[in-house]
């Protein structure tokens, strides 16, 4: 069974050219276009896809080659396919960088690449870099080039006239303090921190004026073969899930996991509830608890609800966030230390420094759960891991500590790689 849409990879020579801005860009003009349009993110992330959920009026999954795997792209890109007028998807880091990489996404599902290239400090190199691209691996269906933070009308003529010829200008977007959206030290902030997001797409959506003509974009046709249906193994289990500013990192696909495999999710805020709700287990996902810590510790009941449920031998998962949150102590990143719940007895410490960035496996009972790593603290603990996740090309990756039906790790899980797997996280039976 196949789909046909239109389909484009936005993707660039490097992070910080402008990727999220300009798909969020041509995402928002679509939709005001009347155009379904549904835009995925390369590779993990959860800042860019709350932004680019904003800007296309559709939940953002990601499409990893071994993450998320090539049936599971597959079988998301098909769906999309089945109900939307435009497919984008926005790349991780440069196109050719890592492994699988953007271009092996584009590549291998024959997608066009769209590279953007910042041009804020750039003249007649800019084609040399789009010519390097577009060249680099000749069997990428490279579509064309479009330059971000152009300095004027004259700046953007000069860049376009000096292609060299098979290489299409698709337009730019002007250097403009209207749009540019705002970072801290994980990348973006989150959507809702954004008070004046939607002022900054419709913006941005404005500036592109005619730039990239979405009849020209290529039809792909995406097949998928219908998999077996999940068991229903948390059938009738209530899972309590943080979302709030201090956690709150939650793939969507995640939560279409859980619901596959029968349970019933319900969400809370660390920060302003006083209870858990009523649950079966709790799942703490990652967020920026270093930015809220004192609130988090000041919510004593909270604190107190994580204990008992633990005591009470009911599974929890901590990931990343989520773990510094359940640590003894987290110190901030001014040096303040804030006693938190303390189920790990360990200090989590932010670093000035990123700490992990790495694809992450985690060879479970009932098979390898994969996700990965992003941080900037690090853990302090005379505790043994009781697992170590490994990447995917077989190094060391990040400590998982387990108490009872306690799990915590600083691997962002994406629990569609192994339903069985995370099933049994959330207490099913083997």
């Amino acid at each position: 069974m196949s789909a046909t849409c239109r389909a484009l990879l936005i993707s660039a020579p490097a992070s910080g050219q402008g990727k999220t801005t300009v798909t969020a860009a041509l995402a928002r003009r679509a939709r005001r276009d009347g155009l379904r349009v549904r835009v995925f993110k390369t590779g993990p992330d959860f800042l860019d896809p709350m932004l680019l959920e904003r800007a296309s009026g559709a939940a953002v999954y990601q499409l990893d080659l071994w993450m998320v795997g090539e049936a599971g792209c597959r079988a998301l890109l098909h769906e999309a396919a089945l109900h939307a007028d435009l497919i984008l998807i926005e790349g991780v880091m440069g196109l050719y960088d890592g492994t699988p990489s953007s271009a092996d996404l584009a590549q291998r599902f024959g997608i066009a690449v769209l590279a953007v290239i910042d041009a804020s400090a750039m003249a007649q190199t800019f084609a040399a870099l789009a010519f390097g691209l577009a060249r680099y691996r000749q069997t990428l269906p490279f579509f064309g080039v479009f330059a971000n933070r152009v300095g004027s009308a004259g700046h953007a003529r000069m860049l376009a006239d000096g292609l060299p010829d098979g290489i299409a200008w698709l337009g730019h977007l002007p250097r403009a303090a209207a749009f540019e959206l705002p970072e801290r030290h994980l990348g973006l902030l989150q959507a809702g921190e954004i008070a004046d997001l939607d002022r900054r797409l419709d913006a941005a959506a404005d500036a592109l004026g005619g730039a990239l003509d979405f009849a020209s974009l290529p039809t792909v046709a995406f097949s998928h073969a219908a998999a077996a249906p999940i068991a229903a193994r948390l059938a009738g289990q209530r899972i309590a899930v943080a979302r709030d500013e201090a956690l709150g990192f939650i793939y969507p696909a995640n939560l279409d996991c859980l619901h596959a495999l029968g349970a019933e999710t319900r969400f809370f805020s660390p920060l302003r509830d006083a209870a858990l709700p009523a649950c079966d287990a709790v799942w703490l996902p990652g967020g920026y608890p270093e930015l809220h810590a004192a609130r988090l510790a000041a919510n004593t009941s909270m604190l107190a609800a994580l204990r008992a449920h633990h005591a009470a031998g009911k599974p929890l998962l901590a990931e990343c966030g989520g773990l510094m949150a359940i640590c003894r102590t987290l110190v901030d990143g001014d040096g303040v230390a804030h006693a938190l719940a303390g189920l790990l007895d360990a200090t989590a410490t932010m670093q000035p420094r990123l700490q992990a960035l790495a694809l992450q496996g985690v060879a479970f009972d009932d098979g390898e759960l994969r996700g990965h790593s992003f941080h900037y603290s690090s853990l302090q603990s005379a505790l043994a891991p009781t697992l170590r996740a490994r990447t995917p090309h077989g190094g060391g990756g990040e400590a998982v500590y387990r108490d009872g039906a306690l799990i915590a790790s600083y691997v962002h899980f994406h629990f569609a790689s192994n339903p069985s797997a995370t099933a049994r996280l959330f207490g099913a039976r083997p």
